[in-house]
Order: C-alpha cells, then sequence, then structure tokens
C-alpha cells in the first residue's frame, strides 16, 4: 500500500488525509461508516476529525464527528492500523488554548474516539490570550501521558508558528510537528507567502484544508449550472474567469491522466514541496472514489495548473 511518513514524525499514512468534517453533518452514522469502510478499503488509513465537528448543525452539542468515528473504530477494530488527527480549540463548550482546557477537552475527545491515545493532535486556532508557553506546557504533558504522539497547529500564521518553535525549543518542550492551514489552487497566495517559507526553513510539512476548495475543485460545479450541496454558497467567490479557468485546465489534465478532477487538484497540492498530504472529505463511495487515486503530474501538467491559478 502507498504510505509516506510525515516529517518529524513515525506516523505512516495514505497521502490523502480523510476528512471528518462531514460525518455527522451532511452525513449520518450509516453514511459515514459506509465512507470509512471503502477508505480503508481503498488503502487509506489517515482520518482527520476536530471535536467542534459538527457543532454547527442544528441540535448538534459538537463531538459528532469524533463519536462516529470512535464507533467505527471499536466496530471494526484495527486501531493500530489507524492515524487519527482531532482538534482543540473551537468547540464553544471547550474553547481556547489554556491548560486546563486543553487537558480536559483532549480526554473528552478520548472518550469519544473510544481510544487511549491521538495520533496527530492539533491546537485548532492561534489563541493569543494564552501564553505560547502555557499552551505548549499542556501539548507537552499530553505527550508525556501517553494521550498524543504529536502535536501541530492550525490555522497559525507563519510569525506565530515561528514563535511557538522557538518557544519550544527554548523550554525542552514537545514542538509542532506540521501546519494544517487552509491551501488549494484557487487560495494560494496568503499561504505561499506567509507560512510556507517557515515551513520550508524549518523541515516541516503542510496538511492544507479546503485542499478542494469547498467542492469547487471537483468538477461539480460548471459555469450556467446549479448544484444541490449544503457547500454550494461557499463556492459563489470562485465562480469567476480564474475559477474557470482552474476548472477548464483540470479537466484537459484530468482528461490526460485518465483520472477524476478532484484527483488532479490533489495532486497539484501534493507536489508542492512543503505538502505532505492534503485533506478531502466525502459523503458518498463515489466521492470517495474520486479522491483517493494518487496521480504524479508531469512538469508540464503542474505549469498549467500554476498558471491558471496564479
Amino acid at each position: 500500500m502507498t504510505r509516506i511518513t510525515l516529517p518529524n514524525t513515525n506516523l505512516s499514512v495514505y497521502p490523502l488525509s480523510l476528512g471528518g468534517n462531514v460525518f455527522g453533518w451532511s452525513a449520518d452514522q450509516d453514511q459515514s461508516f459506509a465512507v470509512l469502510d471503502a477508505h480503508r478499503d481503498l488503502g487509506g488509513n489517515f482520518i482527520d476529525t476536530a471535536d467542534v465537528y459538527s457543532e454547527w448543525v442544528e441540535g448538534n452539542r459538537g463531538g459528532e464527528s469524533e463519536s462516529i468515528i470512535g464507533n467505527w473504530m471499536s466496530s471494526r477494530g484495527g486501531r493500530d492500523q489507524v492515524v487519527i488527527a482531532t482538534k482543540v480549540a473551537k468547540l464553544s463548550t471547550r474553547a481556547g488554548l489554556s491548560r486546563a482546557n486543553i487537558i480536559a477537552a483532549c480526554d473528552d475527545s478520548l472518550k469519544r474516539l473510544k481510544t487511549d491515545y491521538i495520533d496527530l493532535y492539533y491546537a485548532h486556532e492561534d489563541d493569543q490570550s494564552v501564553d505560547l508557553l502555557e499552551t505548549l506546557s499542556a501539548f507537552d504533558e499530553l505527550v508525556t501521558a501517553g494521550k498524543i504522539r504529536y502535536a501541530a497547529a492550525s490555522n497559525y500564521s507563519g510569525a506565530r508558528l515561528s514563535e511557538a518553535l522557538r518557544v519550544s525549543a527554548e523550554n525542552n518542550l514537545t514542538s509542532y510537528v506540521a501546519l494544517q492551514n487552509q491551501y488549494n489552487l484557487l487560495e494560494r497566495g496568503e499561504f505561499e507567502t506567509d507560512a510556507a517559507p517557515i515551513l520550508r526553513e524549518r523541515g516541516l510539512s503542510a496538511l492544507p484544508y479546503y485542499a478542494l476548495a469547498s467542492g469547487f475543485l471537483t468538477g461539480k460545479y460548471q459555469p450556467g449550472t446549479e448544484v444541490d450541496s449544503v457547500r454550494a454558497g461557499g463556492v459563489s467567490k470562485y465562480q469567476n474567469e480564474q475559477g474557470w479557468a482552474v476548472i477548464a485546465a483540470l479537466g484537459e489534465i484530468a482528461a490526460e491522466q485518465h483520472s477524476s478532477i478532484s484527483a488532479v487538484a490533489l495532486a497539484w497540492l501534493r507536489q508542492q514541496d512543503v505538502v505532505s498530504t492534503p485533506i478531502a472529505s466525502a459523503r458518498t463511495i463515489q466521492q470517495l472514489q474520486e479522491i483517493m487515486p494518487i496521480v504524479e503530474l508531469s512538469v508540464e501538467q503542474l505549469s498549467k495548473l500554476s498558471s491558471a491559478s496564479a
């Protein structure tokens, strides 16, 4: 099976992380189990979630995605064959990155996931109301206790990530091993100018979210068509000349590769020097089958996409 090792870890993962944000939102438990089973059968082993998924749904309290994943792992077994990433800071009832909140939120996530350890635990957003030393000391405490294997950052600026790495080094604390920020063919500028240079300098990797631009880069959106999706409202900003040019280029390359538009969009991300594995979600098995292939783009194909999205 295709595997890569995330830099600065011993985590061996399939080079696509399955996003769990749809579990408990647009996919109920049975639908989620079907996707998770198919993901495993296709060689996938890396699942990304967060305690806040999916608090935004009416009637939910947060933790629904973690609970579904926990129920799935419990029913299927093989916990050691799955790499689980989850996050702390954005759930309204467990907000922020104080020591007390991180420790309590981790325990909550462990219960929902029905496991005794988390492979990769993210600070879901920067919390500048808490000293970085307190936050990083809490993650270090969790590593020492064996409750998490590695800590990482999400939605951190390059400057704050650099500062966090300095604090960890000066105090001999566990250090963030990766950054999960938004990055895709249509959202490049901020990441490439702000965070990417820090990752490159420090030998850390990016695991980008919204890798398919909320579904726009799957090809299901075309000029003059309407799409029935819970995310449709979030892609209107891409429905412009540049967005359609990127979709056209993706379509041409997908035909050359005998692959899906989604797989090509993810391949462009994967072949950026600071990216280890993108994150993409699937509500159905068909959607999963479109994102799972690992495509290798030629220099010319990479250049074509980079030019269209510049």
